[in-house]
């Protein structure tokens, strides 16, 4: 049934549950959203952004419309929380390539005093066994066969996890939050150039029905840049949750829905349950800070892999003698590149034999900290050779501290998808989060809440990062293995730095970009902090990463010397595009400095 947009709209004033209105969040605000004109910006490969001051507060997300919107909230006085949100439900709709409702999310917050560690990452089904990526040889599905299934799709916690914020630190009531995102979905936004090449690129999405009728024109062609996409159903999808809270996704018609697809995928079905949905708890976790330099950088633990990898590899390169100058003509130098890599080298080879769910596995030692000791990455360093790479095979995993239980190291899996918001609001208070639903539109499957409309929210495909192998030829268990109710490892970085001696926020950023997110946050923190570039010239400089194997280094961003020299050191180099999704914010003598990924459309926006 189609529900009028007037009926909507007065409905969700009506009906605000008096469970969301915490005292937190009654700030006497009439928030009146109004649409921007303006429409996502070219971006064909790399568009040069000019960096963004401010002097009270500031947002920066990936699509300009999701930044307007956390800045209305924002200029409305609502906190940094209240932003995040109205942006997380705008990119679900101008982004659902990257993140959303369907999704999940790492959130690091600063309420001006103390940092917290909200977890929204999606949960593998009570049903699963540690074989669901197994065909029935024993053999691991091929990845993309694994990917567009049933299988793949974790119990979302997005909305669960933004809701536990809000609670805490929200100051706008939540149905006003919705509001951008329910008017863009109800008049339509702009196809931008980036959601229409991942619908050119993206061939599996046209097997699910409900997506190929509602982004592919009749003739199977995606739709073009500057179409005008109206989403009636997840206008009244948004509607429902600012009404009754979380719930609305988690129980009733949209989890019904959300099973229906899953269970009955016409490839692969999965066993994600009404009981899942309902069951699902968002975490507050325990933060991980560890001085570097003159910083402390706070960041996500574990089932992130994000932080305990940025810094090893930061620690690392710190226990290294120090460089006559990284930087060669503006461009990071050989010697500082090979550095890096083989750092990361060893750092990879770290995380994947230990991270994993912290509910299920065991930190080295019994502390994750003991993987960022000193001692132990000052003898990691001495691995590193300074003519000399240790190649595709040479970095093993090293021994942070006594194990009780030895785990296998987990083969390489293709990691993607994501995207990041950075925020600081008038009062001071930070956060960074990034937020997921895996590959380019997850599982490729649409849920329409069961409205019948056309629209609604992409499904992740979250479980593919487990790793599809139990355990290793031996018999010994994978620490990121399948189980029930377990979180999958991720590669989120959301960060947050600060002064080690006043405290003082000085930063926040991350980065989009699967695995490669630990690359591009770790070399942005070193641009901004060690070589003092500004926030916007970090992100331009180039990437080179490595997740143990092949070198991959953006491609035409470094003279052919570059690639040669690195070569001659033992590393297998290739190049290709490197999209990175950064954003960040630098706290400035005049008020903040924001910085927007080239390789994307965002944009920051502040007073």
């Amino acid at each position: 049934m189609v529900i009028p947009t007037a009926w909507r709209r007065s409905a969700s004033l009506l009906l605000l549950s008096p469970l969301l209105l915490s005292p937190a969040a009654l700030a006497e605000v009439d928030f009146q959203y109004q649409r921007p004109e303006i429409a996502p910006e070219t971006a064909s490969g790399s568009e040069e952004k000019p960096g963004w001051a401010t002097e009270r507060f500031a947002v920066a997300a990936a699509n300009p419309l999701a930044t307007d919107a956390g800045y209305q909230i924002l200029q409305a006085g609502g906190s940094a929380i209240d932003a995040a949100i109205a942006v997380q439900m705008v990119l679900t709709l101008v982004e659902p390539q990257s993140s959303g409702i369907g999704g999940g999310s790492f959130l690091m917050y600063h309420d001006g005093e103390e940092v917290k560690a909200y977890d929204g990452r999606e949960t593998a089904p009570s049903s699963v066994e540690e074989e669901l990526f197994l065909d029935g040889d024993g053999e691991p599905l091929a990845f993309m066969e694994a990917v567009e299934s049933g299988r793949s799709v974790g119990v979302p916690g997005n909305l669960r996890m933004l809701e536990s914020a809000h609670k805490a630190h929200g100051r706008l009531p939540w149905a006003e939050l919705f509001e951008p995102a329910i008017t863009l979905a109800d008049e339509g936004f702009p196809v931008s150039p980036r959601l229409h090449r991942s619908l050119a690129d993206t061939e599996g999405l046209r097997e699910n029905r409900r997506a190929s009728a509602f982004y592919f024109t009749e003739e199977g062609d995606p739709l073009p840049e500057g179409h005008t996409l109206k989403n009636p159903a997840l206008a009244v999808i948004l509607e429902r949750i600012a009404e009754q809270d979380s719930s609305a996704l988690h129980t009733g018609e949209i989890a019904e829905d959300i099973v229906a697809q899953v269970q009955n995928h016409p490839a692969i079905p999965g066993s994600l349950s009404l009981e899942d949905l309902a069951t699902y708890t968002a975490k507050e976790r325990e933060p991980l800070c560890t001085d570097w330099q003159a910083y402390r950088v706070c960041g996500f633990p574990p089932p992130s892999s994000g932080h305990l990898t940025v810094m090893q590899i930061l620690g690392t390169l710190e226990e290294l003698p120090p460089l006559e100058a990284a930087l060669e003509d503006d461009l990071p130098g050989v010697d500082w590149l090979h550095r890096f890599l083989e750092a990361s080298r060893l750092a990879f080879a770290d995380r994947g034999r230990y991270i994993a769910d912290p509910d299920f596995v065991e930190a080295p030692g019994g502390d994750w900290s003991l993987m960022l000791d000193p001692d132990y990455l000052a003898e990691r360093a001495e691995l590193i050779e300074a003519g000399q790479s240790m190649g595709s095979d040479g970095a093993s995993p090293g021994n942070p501290g006594t194990l009780a239980t030895a785990w296998a190291v987990q083969p390489t899996q293709p990691e993607y998808g994501t995207s990041h918001i950075s925020i600081v609001d008038e009062h001071g208070h930070a956060l960074a989060m990034t937020s997921s639903i895996e590959q380019a539109f997850g599982a490729r499957i649409l849920s329409d809440g069961g409205t019948g409309m056309p629209g609604g929210f992409m499904l992740n495909n979250e479980l593919t990062d487990f790793s599809f192998t139990p355990a290793d030829d031996e018999g010994t268990p994978i620490a990121n293995r399948v189980e029930p109710g377990k979180r999958p490892r991720s590669s989120m970085s959301p960060t947050l730095v600060f002064d080690r001696e006043s405290d003082d926020l000085v930063a926040s950023l991350g980065s989009a970009g699967g695995a490669a997110i630990i690359h591009y946050t770790a070399h942005s923190l070193v641009a901004m902090l060690d070589w003092g570039l500004d926030a916007q010239r970090s992100l331009d400089l180039p990437h080179a990463i490595t997740l143990g194997g092949p070198v991959y280094l953006e491609a035409g961003r470094f003279p052919p010397a570059t690639l040669e020299a690195l070569r001659e050191r033992g590393h297998e180099v290739e190049e290709r595009e490197l999209t990175s999704g950064l954003q960040a914010i630098q706290r400035t003598e005049e008020g903040f400095f924001g910085g927007a990924d080239p390789r994307r459309e965002g944009v920051v926006m502040g007073d």
